[in-house]
């Protein structure tokens, strides 16, 4: 296999050159010989996407108007969510893992109400709602939390839509994750473009 390495990362760099951008690159290796099968664009997060345009830019491969293009509209949108400190992130010890069913992060206050979260947040504090799952008579602790933790639901469910909507965090609990049990007013953060 080692004598295949050069030759694909020779092809690599020569589709990157011509394509002026990275790309997802399909091969196999049949009897010790490399076949190229297809190459696209890769696939980025909008982070990804925007450091990936400053370095080519940097380098002199692409122009400030090809950068611009380089990020979509949606990564642009992805940009401007509010996200956690990832050095806060790293050494926190989480509450629940899931899935990202909402964009950004989200650092507040536990609370398991829809009325306990609107209150709190009349008093100033930052506040995360913690719910089995939500339904219609939740709106307005969700409008009033900076992020949703559900148990139950998915990337359609009730929270996962209002809060996708908004543009705010909320996360769903994997079933079978290890967690601890949250208090009221437990301090807290969520992830949720990486899934908590």
């Amino acid at each position: 296999m080692p004598d295949v390495y050069k030759p694909l990362d020779a092809i690599r760099t020569t589709l990157e050159t011509h394509y002026t951008d990275m790309q997802d690159i399909e091969f196999t290796i049949q009897e010790g010989r490399l076949w190229m099968l297809q190459c696209r664009v890769g696939k980025r997060t909008g982070t990804a996407a925007l450091n990936m345009a400053m370095d080519m830019l940097e380098e002199g491969l692409i122009t400030k108007q090809q950068a611009v293009m380089r990020v979509k509209p949606a990564q642009l949108d992805e940009l401007l969510h509010p996200i956690v400190d990832p050095a806060a992130e790293r050494n926190a010890k989480p509450l629940a893992k899931g899935l990202p069913a909402g964009p950004g992060g989200a650092c507040g206050q536990v609370v398991f109400t829809a009325a306990d979260a609107v209150a709190w947040t009349k008093q100033g504090k930052t506040v995360i709602l913690v719910r089995e799952e939500t339904n219609p008579e939740d709106v307005e602790g969700m409008r009033a939390a900076v992020g949703i933790l559900t148990a139950r639901g998915g990337m359609t469910s009730h929270a996962a839509l209002v809060a996708r909507g908004w543009g705010k965090c909320c996360i769903r609990r994997r079933r079978g994750a290890r967690r601890r049990r949250p208090r009221q007013g437990h301090q807290g953060g969520r992830e949720g473009d990486q899934g908590g």
